[in-house]
């Protein structure tokens, strides 16, 4: 199997294909890098070059992203050549462009904010002055952990968007909470759904994952999974689809979509049957898909995002001491102010105890363990 991409969705992907006996093999940036550092056959290009995505994909059984940076054209003619592509390129330009992606799911019918295509700050000011200020501005294509992405309250503060082409407006939504649908779907059309999940955001990064949503109405959980099946089928996703969604009094309003692994996903590592990784290489080669049932009544994943230490793996000693039901993930990245370099997952009966241990192992890797609790804290297995 080829994969482009080189970080650390790509690295978490090798575990379940050894597991599963499945050479994979990824077009990665840099020869250090986070998915380099663990896949033997891992030849450095840019998916921006078609004689380098034909190398990747020579004797390869399926082509599949952990990123959607790769030119449509250059997967159709891989796809005219033969190549399984998964997802297709029609179904990946939804992701790559978010314009693209709100007139799509505007024909499939399915709940989003008020949106518009505007190409200059009058065309954006009517906008506003239609829905309300302040509106939320996104660059189409590129955007990515809140960059690309702007609260305007004066269509001024973009003027130097508008000077490279036409940006997405859409309406500030009044949402109670962050919502995230998982759904795998096989090339034959087989689907099954995890949990939806509860995310917190951080200046525009995924802070944590509350697995299931905590408290969530019943109604409001088929309504986010139908949302995201709805999507899957109707836009042809094969593999894994994430949809963010906002949740609020009138219901689910699509926020925005991957498909590939995502961040919201983590969780599924040590809190499901089957993980997203695993599903989404069963999904792509059109094997029948794993359970998605939870292993415990909760699981918290927190990010850790930059860290004190230049390697937080020299926190283990402590970590593991303190904490020894956390499952940590660390993605072999260079420490920088704010990075995602790794995440905690705890899992348990009670999801205060689960969050405030996952929050308190995290800490102890971000080099503040200060703020962790004693060692004799309540066991979240009891």
């Amino acid at each position: 199997m080829a994969v482009v991409g080189g970080g650390q969705l790509a690295r978490m992907m090798a575990e379940p294909a050894a597991a599963l006996q499945i050479r994979l093999r990824a077009l990665v940036e840099a020869a250090d890098g986070a998915a380099a550092q663990v896949l033997p056959d891992s030849p450095v290009g840019s998916p921006r070059d078609l004689g380098t995505l034909r190398a990747l994909v020579e004797g390869a059984d399926v082509l599949t992203f952990e990123h959607e940076h790769v030119p449509g054209d250059h997967l159709r003619a891989l796809a005219a050549a033969g190549v399984s592509v998964q997802p297709g390129a029609d179904a990946l330009a939804c992701a790559q462009d978010k314009l693209h992606m709100r007139a799509r799911l505007g024909e499939l019918g399915v709940p989003c904010p008020r949106w518009a295509r505007v190409s200059t700050t009058a065309e954006l000011a009517a906008f506003a002055d239609e829905v309300g200020r302040p509106v939320v501005v996104k660059t189409p294509t590129g955007g990515y952990d809140g960059k690309g992405v702007r609260v305007v309250h004066d269509p001024a503060e973009v003027a130097d968007w508008l000077a490279d082409g036409p940006l997405l407006a859409e309406e500030k939504v009044p949402f109670e909470r962050e919502l995230a649908a998982l759904v795998a779907r096989r090339p034959s059309g087989e689907m099954r759904s995890w949990p939806v999940v509860e995310t917190i955001q951080r200046d525009g990064v995924c802070a944590e994952v509350l697995a299931p949503a905590p408290g969530l109405d019943p109604r409001l959980a088929q309504q986010a999974e139908e949302v995201a099946r709805t999507v899957a089928e109707g836009l042809g996703v094969t593999g894994v689809l994430a949809v963010e969604m906002f949740a609020t009094a009138e219901g689910v309003s699509v926020n925005e979509l991957a498909m590939r692994p995502h961040n919201s996903g983590h969780v599924t590592i040590d809190g499901h049957v089957t993980s997203q990784f695993e599903q989404h290489l069963r999904a792509v080669l059109d094997l029948p898909l794993g359970d998605t049932s939870p292993t415990a009544p909760y699981a918290v994943m927190v990010n850790l995002l930059g860290s004190a230490h230049a390697d937080p793996s020299t926190a283990y000693s402590e970590l593991m001491a303190r904490f020894p039901e956390a499952k940590v993930h660390l993605y072999g990245k260079a420490v920088r102010p704010g990075r995602k370099l790794g995440h905690v997952t705890v899992t348990g009966a009670d999801l205060d105890t689960c969050r405030e241990r996952a929050r308190a192992a995290v800490a102890v890797l971000r080099g503040d363990p200060e703020t962790a609790p004693a060692p004799d804290a309540p066991d979240p297995l009891a």
